[in-house]
């Protein structure tokens, strides 16, 4: 089984791998994420390509996932708040209206290198300045792009989405595992999971 390592400290991309029973190491490539300038889909594609190879780099051999999730709305990106009053801005501005959310995602083994995103179209419902207030204060917001998390207290914002799901968790899961097989690593196939694991 060839060594994959998570080219991301986020828990939710750590989760959904695991949640399909690959094994993997996490290493952070410290990458600052700049979208100043660019293409919201280039951008997370970039990004994302920049963070497989700096940790590639260090791990010569090993497959590396890099990837990178923006929120766009009317053309601008929706970063991480850097405050509260940022946050509630940021849901007011996604209130009863359409945005979407693009992962970009690499792989890469020092030889070859696969590079894709995902769009996923989320609709949130109308919000009241209460419940914005209220959801700020919780934290969650506080280190998610668009200051929200569909996978926790943000799901009872969203009245529907469109496209994949794990994508806006963080990271197109069957995107992901497809663009693994490319580099010899399988899922349904057992090969990501070890003997002593399988039925």
């Amino acid at each position: 089984m060839r060594h994959l390592i998570l080219a991301s400290a986020s828990p939710r991309r750590r989760r959904l791998l695991a949640q399909v029973g690959l094994e993997f190491e996490v290493e952070p490539s410290a990458i600052k994420e700049d979208f100043t300038g660019h293409v919201p889909a280039l951008a997370a594609r970039s990004l994302a390509k920049a963070k497989a190879k700096a940790v590639q780099a260090r791990r010569p051999g090993a497959v590396v996932i890099g990837a990178d999730t923006v929120v766009v709305k009317d053309g601008v990106v929706l970063g991480k708040p850097r405050d509260h009053a940022e946050a509630e801005s940021m849901l007011r501005r996604l209130s009863g209206s359409a945005h979407q959310v693009i992962t970009g995602v690499a792989v890469m083994d020092g030889q070859a290198e696969y590079v894709d995103h995902e769009v996923t179209t989320v609709w949130f419902r109308e919000l009241d300045e209460e419940e914005i207030r209220e959801y700020v204060a919780s934290g969650e917001p506080m280190d998610k792009a668009g200051a929200y998390a569909i996978q926790g207290l943000g799901a009872v914002l969203v009245a529907r989405i469109e496209g994949d799901y794990y994508n806006v968790v963080g990271l197109p899961l069957t995107k992901t595992v497809l663009a693994l097989r490319r580099f010899g690593i399988e899922v349904l196939g057992g090969g990501a999971i070890p003997p002593e694991k399988r039925n």
